[in-house]
């Protein structure tokens, strides 16, 4: 049987599970706290333990998040949309940021300098 690991609540201890945007604000507000220096040793350290479980807390809710969305397969002959399970493939965390900061800035992944340009490849003329 697995594990079950620990969430963030709303106390660190209590009662209901944090939303997503709640884990989140509590998480800027501590590195906040961290940056402006004011902290002890002690207090930095268990401030900056209070944010990594926050922090645990906001990448668990993205992957469920992530297992929900569903892609858009096409539309039945009665005219009801088809759909599919969105299928990320397995990366590591680093792989992972590396994909978003691609997509965010549309720049394209380093491809081997013999790599061939593929043939299916859209030229840009028109939309379909």
């Amino acid at each position: 049987m697995g594990k079950k690991k620990p969430t963030a609540t709303a106390a660190d201890g209590g009662e209901e599970p944090l939303t997503f945007e709640q884990a989140l604000g509590r998480l800027e507000k501590i590195v906040e706290r961290l940056e402006g220096g004011q902290l002890t040793l002690s207090e930095s350290l268990a401030a900056y333990e209070r944010g990594v479980k926050y922090l645990q807390h906001c990448y668990r809710q993205l992957e469920q998040a992530e297992r929900k969305i569903e892609l858009l397969a096409g539309v039945d002959a009665e005219g009801r949309a088809t759909t599919q399970p969105f299928a990320e493939p397995e990366m590591s965390l680093e792989q992972k940021q590396a994909a978003r900061s691609r997509r965010r800035t549309g720049t394209a992944p380093p491809t081997a300098p013999d790599a061939a340009p593929d043939a299916d490849m859209d030229d840009g003329a028109s939309l379909f």
